[in-house]
């Protein structure tokens, strides 16, 4: 049986509000999804939904 190879250039990420992060707040809104380390090298930043604060934050990527 042949082992799993990594198909592509798809990785996983973990994207981390910077809002909560600088706020000192309890409680931290991360979220995991994919991207193309080919076509996007460096960090991603999206604007997601902090349920803690109620609102659309950015989220960046974080190692």
């Amino acid at each position: 049986m042949a082992s799993k190879k990594a198909k592509g250039n798809r990785v996983q990420v973990i994207l981390e509000c910077t809002e909560m992060k600088n706020s000192g707040l309890p409680g931290t809104s991360r979220y995991v999804t994919t991207k193309n380390r080919k076509n996007t090298p460096e960090r991603m930043e999206l604007k997601k939904y902090n349920p803690i604060l109620k609102r659309m934050t950015i989220h960046k990527e974080i190692k």
